[in-house]
């Protein structure tokens, strides 16, 4: 792939990780940067992952030097054997040697580390996901290492805490009469419900939370992993072996659906608020509903942005909403009373204001002391004895992990918020558009304990905006893909927008009362940054069209293979539907709408026309007949019923 599409596509010019695809009869994996991918069964996803993992202290994921990689493949088996080096902080150093045995049967995938010098990390070892559609709520047998054997499922409301501890395997069914058993050896395993992080995987890892991190591994003294995977398939007849190729089109059937689509926000923030007025008319071809203004005393945040907040009132009319965090180092009633005061003296006029301790932004986990933080009853009577008469919310302002760990009093608060971020564990560009998945069980789980109180979700951007594990977020000086980095490349390319319309879509069922997708400028930004004139980011007509759907009565928009394709519409003028559509992958992908409507009017945002930086730039819109199109990779495009 060129330069110029790397950009486009990505934002970068980095590639995709390379991909090797490995076959042993029925069972096939992807090889990627030494690790296993879609681990599959007669076309059945059998496990997501399995891969061996360094962390250092502050979560961040290194990115091995691998050489001395040799694949060897046969008819109904392969092998890959590599070295693999870390190299952290104070000349830290790590090596890893992997040996990976593939059959019909199964894997095995074995690793011997040995730390070059002392090695500071919070967790080193295998990481093996389990799919969770169609595995969410099914049964499954762990073994323990005592030899007990409990019998039980895998949750579908997602779990706060650990489901499964002090484990040595576990079985699930594939399929009917097909059977897959982890084997883990090397330490003492446990799982954690990863959809709290919006990953779509249950993760089973060595090393106990319960037990101290940061912990240091000693030089030069060997520790061994092994995980087994073993199918068995108890059919009484095998069909035939399934086609990996996917030619038929994807289909978006229109079906009935409730509720209105949410309202749009824009996050900013103080640093911001210049680089916003000085493109208030790109703000107004955005069209968000909702600004919401982050507010942080512990940043330095005061009266500077109170001021600006006020400009942008002024020059942008919408439901100015104060993202609240009270530091809690003076007496919460009296820190809020000063923050009233600054907003009064702004002559701001807020439509709500959502609150939130600043420790709750920092994540508690499992084993760990819960940091003293005054009740949040309390908390929220003193926003409420501040800002009398104002609509109050809170929640978590990091993500649904800590939400779901604390769960608020919502009795006092009028909407309930957190946000998402996709790159907590993983950046590659498949685990990001994948992290769509998960959002329907986080919905579906938020509602399951804050009911029908109204419900927000952002700023969720790909990019993560604090990091509530560690002491920073990592830093991104050779524009790449990494977990944990406040400025992801991709925000500037397709594949955001493609993400951004997937996310609408995915979390269309909830009744979100406001989404909250992107910020105007900055990192996290609708606009490049230091483009004094505006130039537009692809996501910015991504924001736009959601936008203009904000309050419209929805229709179901239902994919045949919502892993390539995904839709959120809406009945527009004279009854017609209007639909937003995203092709999530990098393959271009044939698309058939299923529907009364034989004609469609079609505007595309794709690789042809992103240069141009407008849709519609291509000329008027074309017709579509019988609801038949195509779109390239990462394309976005709208339909309207005509």
């Amino acid at each position: 792939m060129d330069r110029t599409l790397l950009q486009t596509y990505f934002g970068t010019e980095q590639s995709p990780v390379a991909v090797r695809r490995l076959t042993a009869g029925r069972l096939t994996a992807e090889l990627v940067e030494g690790n296993l991918r879609a681990i599959s069964y007669d076309g059945l996803e059998v496990l997501r992952a399995i891969s061996y993992v360094v962390r250092d202290k502050d979560w961040g994921t290194y990115s091995p030097v691998i050489d001395e990689q040799v694949v060897r493949e046969g008819d109904n088996e392969f092998t890959v054997t590599y070295r693999a080096a870390c190299r952290g902080l104070e000349d830290q150093s790590l090596t890893y040697r992997a040996t990976i045995h593939g059959t019909a049967a199964g894997v095995t995938f074995d690793v011997v580390a040995e730390p070059g010098t002392d090695f500071l990390t919070n967790r080193c070892g295998f990481c093996i996901l389990h799919p969770i559609v169609n595995l969410a709520g099914t049964p499954v047998t762990v073994e323990h290492t005592n030899g007990e054997m409990e019998q039980s499922i895998l949750p579908d409301l997602i779990e706060p805490w650990q489901p499964f501890k002090d484990m040595r395997a576990i079985s699930h069914h594939v399929g009917p009469g097909l059977v897959a058993s982890c084997r883990m050896e090397g330490g003492v395993w446990e799982m954690e419900d990863q959809r709290n992080w919006s990953d779509a995987s249950y993760k089973t890892y060595v090393r106990p939370l319960e037990l101290p991190w940061p912990y240091v591994m000693p030089r030069a003294v060997a520790d061994r992993q092994t995980v087994t995977l073993t199918i068995a398939d108890r059919r009484q007849q095998q069909p035939a072996a399934s086609r990996t190729l996917r030619e038929e089109a994807v289909t978006i059937s229109l079906v009935p659906a409730s509720g209105a689509a949410p309202k749009i926000g824009l996050v900013i923030a103080p640093e911001e608020i210049e680089a916003t007025l000085a493109n208030i008319q790109r703000l107004r071809q955005v069209g968000p509903q909702v600004l919401l203004c982050h507010f942080d005393p512990n940043a330095g945040h005061g009266r500077d942005a109170m001021a600006g907040f006020a400009k942008v009132a002024a020059a942008y009319p919408a439901e100015m909403v104060l993202e609240c965090v009270v530091p809690c180092r003076a007496p919460h009633e009296v820190e809020l009373s000063e923050i009233a005061e600054l907003v009064r003296a702004a002559g701001l006029s807020f439509s709500a204001i959502a609150v939130s301790p600043s420790v709750d932004r920092q994540s508690t986990p499992p084993g760990s002391v819960w940091p003293a933080c005054p009740p949040l009853e309390e908390v929220y009577a003193s926003a409420q004895n501040a800002f009398p008469g104002i609509r109050l919310g809170g929640g978590m302002f990091s993500y649904f992990t800590e939400l779901n760990r604390k769960r608020v009093p919502v009795d006092k608060l009028g909407f309930v918020t957190h946000c998402t971020c996709p790159i907590v564990h993983a950046a590659d560009d498949l685990s990001v558009m994948q992290s769509l998945e998960a959002l329907p069980f986080i919905t579906r789980s938020a509602r399951a304990f804050i009911g029908d109180k109204p419900y927000w979700i952002g700023p969720s951007t790909i990019g993560m905006r604090q990091n509530p594990y560690g002491s920073r977020t990592m830093d991104n000086p050779n524009n790449e893909r990494i977990a944990m980095a406040s400025w992801d490349p991709r925000q500037d390319s397709l594949f955001a927008a493609a993400w951004m319309i997937g996310y609408a879509a995915r979390a269309a069922d909830a009744n979100l009362e406001v989404l909250t997708v992107a910020a105007l400028a900055g990192p996290f930004g609708l606009l490049t940054e230091g483009s004094a004139a505006g130039r537009v980011r692809p996501a910015f007509h991504a924001a736009s069209g959601l936008s203009s759907l904000a309050g419209k009565e929805l229709v179901g928009c239902r994919s045949s293979r919502p892993s390539d394709i995904l839709a959120i519409g809406v009945i527009g003028e004279q009854g017609r539907p209007t639909i937003w559509a995203a092709n999530v992958t990098d393959r271009k992908q044939s698309v058939r709408i299923v529907s009364e409507n034989s004609l469609w009017k079609m505007t595309v945002l794709d690789q042809h026309s992103v240069e141009s930086g407008s849709l519609g730039s291509l000329g008027a819109a074309m017709n579509v007949r019988n609801g038949v199109f195509e779109m390239e990779p990462f394309a976005i495009t709208r339909l309207e019923a005509a």
